[in-house]
């Protein structure tokens, strides 16, 4: 289990639910009420129970840590606590969160130097990044397919990335040639422990240990073709981008966890169109570092920066050290953030009154079988 992150700590920590009879499971794919997932005995199916649900937010999903029930059709009983989750607003629309992925050290933010870089998408998923308690890495796939052919297009996209990722390492990579892929895999396997026995992995098999990582970004950005280049086998599908405009079909269906031979392990998700940001704080600040130390120089401790005498932040772009994209970009994400939060907001303050309108209903029944007896 090693191999797959569990730890020394998880396994005293899991030591009470051993002498229950559960083993601990670790979710590579989900689909729909049952999951694929690899324990200490190899793989297994098993069912989702159904405590697990209610809540869109808390229900097990691709890289989670779950205690297993060893019965003819093994159940997830419990979900183990996560340090850490990459949450997007649902794709359905509703006031809620929706997990990508679960217990991973490195989010893998893949764009590709084929195209222009879209920072406004970029920026989205650096503030989901940020807030999911992982580590960003930028990952610019491609790097054989230069933007306009020339390095001057390449250096002036590299520019552009990291203006928008203040604090973010960035690696430049390509599946074709090799380039940046070594660094990669040292990145990943980095606190990999070397095999015991001393002969070294064998063929499709990794090493203990590594980091867990997710990929994220939108189709034809490259991201099963960098898996497989990693795995050293065409093992995910691959599909063609379209030349007019650089976009690619979702060849990757579902969430999927696979480890690497070099160590460390990858979950590859579906191409994200909806990018909705969801309770981002936190990862609002990190993206927009340079905004939020501005901010503190403000004069007013709530100043919007958009008219207010002494902002410090509408001087900086005044004086040309802060694009102004970047503070449109930050101002559209944060009325995101704000507007989610509200609708939320809105649902809890909802379930807590639904309690107190159903015994009003039961009152009002209550009376008028009372007024009703009393007419007779």
């Amino acid at each position: 289990m090693r191999r797959y992150g569990w730890t020394a700590s998880d396994e005293t920590r899991f030591a009470p639910r051993r002498t229950a009879g559960l083993i601990p499971a670790r979710i590579l794919r989900r689909d729909r009420d049952r999951c694929d997932l690899v324990t200490e005995r190899g793989t297994a199916n098993a069912r989702i129970g159904l405590t697990h649900a209610s809540d869109a937010h808390l229900t097990p999903c691709t890289g989670d840590w779950v205690a297993l029930s060893t019965a003819a059709d093994p159940t997830i009983v419990e979900l183990l606590t996560r340090h850490s989750a990459l949450v997007r607003s649902s794709a359905s629309g509703r006031s809620e969160g929706q997990v990508l992925a679960a217990n991973i050290d490195i989010v893998l933010v893949v764009a590709t130097l084929s195209t222009e870089p879209d920072l406004g998408r970029l920026e989205r998923l650096l503030t989901l990044a940020w807030e999911s308690g992982a580590r960003p890495l930028i990952v610019l796939t491609k790097a054989d397919l230069l933007v306009d052919g020339s390095r001057d297009g390449a250096a002036r996209a590299l520019a552009a990335v990291t203006a928008a990722a203040p604090g973010v390492d960035i690696l430049t990579v390509s599946a074709f040639d090799g380039t940046g892929l070594a660094a990669l895999r040292d990145e990943l396997a980095a606190g990999a422990a070397a095999d015991p026995t001393g002969s070294g992995p064998t063929p499709g098999e990794a090493v203990l240990g590594g980091r867990s990582a997710v990929l994220v970004g939108p189709s034809g950005v490259g991201k099963s073709t960098l898996v497989n280049a990693l795995l050293g086998e065409e093992k995910l599908a691959v599909g063609r981008v379209r030349p007019q405009d650089g976009k690619g079909r979702h060849t990757t269906v579902r969430r999927e966890l696979v480890p690497l031979p070099s160590g460390g392990i990858l979950i590859d998700t579906p191409g994200l169109r909806g990018i909705g940001v969801w309770d981002v704080d936190s990862g609002l600040d990190a993206t927009f570092a340079e905004i939020t130390e501005l901010a503190a120089d403000c004069r007013y401790g709530d100043c919007e920066h958009r008219t207010e005498p002494g902002c410090a932040v509408l001087a900086a772009i005044e004086d040309g050290t802060l694009p102004e994209r970047r503070l449109a970009s930050y101002r559209r994400l944060l009325r995101e953030n704000a507007w989610l939060q509200s609708r939320r907001d809105a649902r809890l303050a909802a379930e807590l009154l639904r309690p107190w309108k159903k015994i009003e209903l039961e009152q009002r029944r209550l009376y008028a079988d009372r007024a009703r007896r009393e007419r007779r």
